[in-house]
């Protein structure tokens, strides 16, 4: 594997748009925290009222982890786009083709963008773990692992994108039919979510039913259900409408469609004509 793994290093290493989206990641990750550090600074911490989200910073140890991980995740798009351009380019230039003709089992291509797929999460992990180490250090405040569970729910929320990302790149095997069903179905998630979560607060309030976040269920908000904003405390006051947040159940459904993502991509890998 790590060599196979060298040989995508190889392939990708001096592409432009490895380095520009891998650049305007990291960028996008200290960028949106180092904003929100600024706004609580200059903003918040001038009124009165910002004691009703925070008794702290946002960016204290016992908070940061969790601050870093929510707003660095609007940013995990851009790697699940990387794979979806260089998983596209293999079909669109033949070099998967080529890669077999070389000796490579149509298991081991697969297997090794699946890595390939790990390794972009870990490395966004690292990312933010570093962020949140930086601005945890200027927070004056005591080193915690306090929300540290946090970190991980954004690794689960990085591979989800990325085994996504690779599903779709193999089910089109067209780099701009790829990227645009990408963006169509993120899309179209994100409305069905808004529409379940209404119906969900509709449940408990008129049946006193609580269900839940019914869009949490669905494939790619299961791992963004995790990763809750550092300012929730303002929706304590709606507590009593909102639906309760199940994270167990949420996690599971995250685990399993990532289970189902592998092995869709596998079938597809397996008996699709090359």
């Amino acid at each position: 594997m790590i060599k196979l793994l060298k040989i995508e290093w190889l392939k990708i290493k001096s592409y432009t748009g490895f380095i520009l989206l891998s650049s305007f990641f990291a960028l996008g990750v200290v960028t949106s925290n180092y904003i929100v550090f600024m706004f609580k600074k200059n903003v918040l911490d001038k009124v009165k009222a910002s004691e009703l989200l925070f008794s702290g910073s946002p960016f204290d140890f016992d908070m940061v982890w969790k601050t870093v991980s929510y707003y660095s995740s609007y940013f995990l798009m851009l790697p699940a786009l990387l794979l979806v351009i260089l998983m596209s380019n293999e079909f669109s230039y033949k070099t998967h083709r080529q890669n077999i003709i070389d000796g490579w089992s149509r298991f081991e291509f697969l297997k090794v963008k699946l890595a390939l797929a790990l390794v972009f999460a870990l490395a966004s992990t690292l990312v933010v773990i570093m962020t949140a180490l930086v601005f945890g250090a200027t927070s004056g405040s005591p080193f915690s692992v306090n929300g540290f569970e946090n970190i991980g729910y954004f690794l689960l929320k990085a591979v989800t994108y990325n085994m996504i990302a690779i599903l779709i790149s193999l089910l089109t095997k067209k780099s701009g039919v790829a990227i645009a069903l990408f963006f169509i179905y993120t899309i179209f998630e994100n409305g069905v979510s808004l529409l379940l979560f209404f119906l969900a607060v509709k449940l408990k309030k008129d049946n006193h039913l609580d269900l839940g976040n019914l869009g949490n269920y669905l494939p790619m908000n299961a791992s963004d259900g995790l990763l809750t904003s550092p300012f929730e405390q303002f929706s304590g006051m709606a507590r009593n409408i909102i639906p309760a947040d199940n994270n167990k159940l949420v996690l599971a459904c995250a685990l399993i469609y990532i289970v189902i993502f592998y092995f869709w991509s596998k079938r597809k890998m397996m008996r699709s004509d090359l």
